[in-house]
């Protein structure tokens, strides 16, 4: 298997090393593509991710050769979880994945049609302003942690900023590090709008966790679960054991 791939599983993981014990690094959703850059022996390869230019090791008996997705026609789904249909077979698919050439009822992967009955809208269609990415975000409430995750079913901090922006047409990279340095900085939390995302250190001065900053001084971020608390000029205060949490290092617009 070589050239551009994708899968058509839920969810298909990444890993740090070509073994299934290996760090999950992060997951590639439904129809999202990427280039074969390395292979080790008959079950493994390397991918280069489209989206994000993000590395890891994937089975690949989970994916299929596909052709380059032409990135302004292909719809994102807003769909926490929602089946999508295959002749007579069912998968679940979750919010971020991708359906090229949707027309609103069928998308093609391949010689592949999919039937799907939920809401999507193509790259850039809904308002990148900060009252759509709060209520995007809203809607993962209590989703798990997962470390390398990026689904309701487990995601980690970053994972959460970046499929959440996707949905409004803002494409940020995977990791919080990352992240961070891209956009516009903004200097006081007081200047901070919804939309904006912070981003955290604890012990090190390194970068480590990233939220998305809600009104009112609030921040809904993953951590342990996808979950709102308060920010201030400090951090992140936990009103549930009482104590900071993350220390704010800085605030940057996307928007």
């Amino acid at each position: 298997m070589k050239g551009t791939v994708t899968t058509i599983l839920t969810v298909s993981q990444m890993r740090a090393k070509p073994e299934d014990t290996s760090e999950l690094v992060s997951q590639v959703l439904f129809g999202e593509t990427a280039e074969v850059v390395d292979k080790y022996k008959k079950d493994w390869i390397k991918i280069r991710m489209t989206y994000d230019g993000y590395e890891g090791w994937v089975d690949k008996k989970q994916f299929i050769s596909s052709g380059p997705a032409e990135a302004e026609n292909v719809s994102i789904s807003l769909e926490l979880f929602h089946n999508i249909f295959c002749d007579d077979k069912s998968t679940w698919i979750t919010m971020g994945a991708e359906l090229p050439s949707f027309d609103g009822m069928t998308c093609m992967i391949n010689d592949n049609q999919f039937r799907f009955s939920g809401q999507a809208v193509l790259k850039g269609q809904l308002p990148n302003n900060g009252m759509s990415i709060e209520k995007i975000a809203r809607q993962w409430m209590n989703a798990p942690y997962l470390w390398g995750g990026r689904t309701p079913a487990g995601i980690d901090c970053s994972g959460f900023t970046q499929v959440v922006f996707k949905c409004v047409g803002i494409p940020i990279p995977r990791d919080s590090r990352d992240q961070a340095d891209e956009g516009a900085m903004i200097d006081f939390v007081a200047s901070a709008q919804a939309g904006d995302l912070a981003f955290f250190s604890k012990e090190s001065e390194r970068i480590s966790h990233v939220g998305i900053v809600l009104p009112d001084r609030q921040i809904i971020h993953a951590s342990g679960k996808v979950r709102i608390d308060t920010l201030d000029h400090y951090g992140i205060f936990n009103h549930d054991i009482q104590e900071y949490t993350h220390r704010l290092k800085i605030i940057k617009r996307y928007l």
